[in-house]
């Protein structure tokens, strides 16, 4: 599942704003829609990400797309996609001076293990495996992984989550927004990428200690309406797949960034 998103963050208007954490560098902003016109003229790339699914064992729901924002995260911080000299460095910033763009694809028995072969990240969830691969151009796929499904990956939860706890960072999804699970992931990396710009360095290496420990849920009615008004990062989706154009679908709702608006 493509997305490409805007973004709100802090006290701006939903949809304004450029993305950034609490020190003074600008950071890359996430398809919003001032400066599209140089973000669309650069060469576009995109964050491949497969996940796992085996037709006797499919993963949760859920599960999946937590893992697929901790999968985002530890891309973002390995030292192969931030060192000057990291092997991943140039594609990173790169996919990052252009619109950011997540595609989410399934593979399962010798698809997955040809996916695995090539460079990249697995991180495991309690029922999800997702692989995260370095960006790549938009139009410049690995042929291990362009005859993967997009379309279609949707998933269940066969057991209702409990709330998260109350210090983990939670990416609340949109409770009006209904999304295939592929989709869903997509968004949830947007999420987590939007609260890991805001943080501070040492926010981010207590995060990166955690194991990146995350929760992703639906809001209710009521509390997503506080969660817009609250000035945390917002995913606005581009409208490109399944959804409206303009639609709030991710708040990124991190304890340290709760914190700085109180």
């Amino acid at each position: 599942m493509t997305s490409s998103d805007t973004h709100n963050h802090g006290g701006s208007p939903v949809g304004g704003g450029s993305a950034g954490g609490p020190d003074p560098a600008p950071a890359p902003a996430v398809g919003t829609d001032a400066g599209a016109p140089d973000r669309d003229a650069a060469p576009q790339f995109v964050l491949p990400l497969v996940v796992r699914i085996e037709k006797t064992a499919p993963p949760a729901r859920t599960d999946a797309l937590q893992t697929a924002a901790r999968a985002v995260l530890t891309m973002l911080s390995d030292e192969r996609a931030t060192a000057e000299d990291g092997e991943w460095t140039r594609a990173v910033r790169d996919w990052e001076d252009a619109r950011i763009r997540k595609v989410v694809r399934r593979a399962r028995g010798a698809e997955w293990r040809r996916a695995a072969s090539l460079p990249g990240i697995t991180v495991t969830g309690h029922t999800a495996e997702v692989r995260v691969f370095p960006p790549v151009p938009l139009d410049g796929w690995p042929k291990e992984l362009v005859k993967l499904q997009v379309s279609g990956t949707d998933l269940d939860d066969p057991e209702p989550w409990g709330p998260p706890g109350g210090d983990t960072p939670v990416l609340w999804l949109n409770p009006d927004v209904p999304m295939s699970a592929g989709k869903a992931m997509a968004q949830a990396g947007h999420g987590a990428q939007l609260a890991w710009w805001q943080l501070d360095e040492g926010e981010r290496a207590a995060w990166r200690e955690s194991g990146f420990a995350l929760s992703v849920r639906t809001a209710g009615r009521e509390r997503w309406t506080r969660l817009l008004a609250a000035g945390l990062p917002v995913v606005r989706d581009a409208g490109f797949t399944e959804i409206a154009p303009g639609s709030c679908t991710v708040v990124a709702d991190h304890p340290a960034l709760r914190a700085a608006r109180t």
